[in-house]
C-alpha cells in the first residue's frame, strides 16, 4: 500500500479513536502531552542516531552516498521540527488537543516509513526500494524521482559541459 495511503487510513482511523478520548481530563490529556512529547523525542534521537551511522564508503555520484543519506535525514529532521512548531501553536495558543494523539501516531509512523531509518537502523540492503537516489511515492501515480539510466547521465553530462564552453 502507498504510504499516502496508509498516512490517510491511519489518520482517518486516529481521528475516530481521539474522538473517545476524554481531552477535558487533565490527567489523560497530560498523558497524551507526554505520549506526542515521546513520539517526537524517539524521532528526533533515531534520526539524530541515523545521522551518525551512515559512515558508508564514498561512492561518487555526484555526491557520495553519506552525503545523500545526510541530506535526507536532515529533510526528516526539518519535517519533525515544523510538525513541533505547528503543533505548538496548535495546542498551546489554539487549544486543539485531538491532533496531540493523531501526530503522536503519525510521527512514528513516518519514521518507520523513512527509508535511511530502514537502511541505517533497521539494517534492510539498500537495494529495490531503498536503492538511492530514493523515489517519492505519488498519492496517485508512479513513483518519481532522479533519472540514473545511463542514456539520462549522458545527456547531463553533455549539457554540463556545454554550459562550461
Amino acid at each position: 500500500m502507498n504510504s499516502g495511503v496508509q498516512n490517510l487510513v491511519v489518520s482517518l482511523g486516529a481521528m475516530q479513536l481521539a474522538r473517545r478520548i476524554p481531552f477535558d481530563d487533565p490527567v489523560v490529556l497530560n498523558y497524551v502531552r507526554l505520549a506526542y512529547l515521546g513520539s517526537q523525542i524517539v524521532a528526533l534521537g533515531v534520526y539524530y542516531y541515523v545521522s551518525l551511522q551512515s559512515q558508508e564508503e564514498p561512492k561518487l555520484v555526484t555526491t557520495t552516498v553519506r552525503d545523500y543519506d545526510l541530506s535526507e535525514t536532515s529533510k526528516a529532521l526539518r519535517s519533525v521540527y515544523m510538525g513541533i512548531l505547528m503543533m505548538g501553536v496548535m495546542h498551546l495558543y489554539f487549544k486543539f488537543t485531538q491532533p496531540l494523539f493523531i501526530q503522536a501516531l503519525m510521527g512514528l509512523k513516518n519514521l518507520y516509513d523513512a527509508k535511511t531509518v530502514a537502511i541505517h537502523l533497521f539494517g534492510k540492503a539498500p537495494t529495490g526500494e531503498l536503492k538511492r537516489p530514493f523515489k517519492v511515492a505519488s498519492m496517485f501515480g508512479a513513483a518519481t524521482g532522479p533519472q540514473t539510466d545511463a542514456a539520462a547521465i549522458a545527456e547531463a553530462e553533455k549539457r554540463v559541459t556545454k554550459k562550461d564552453e
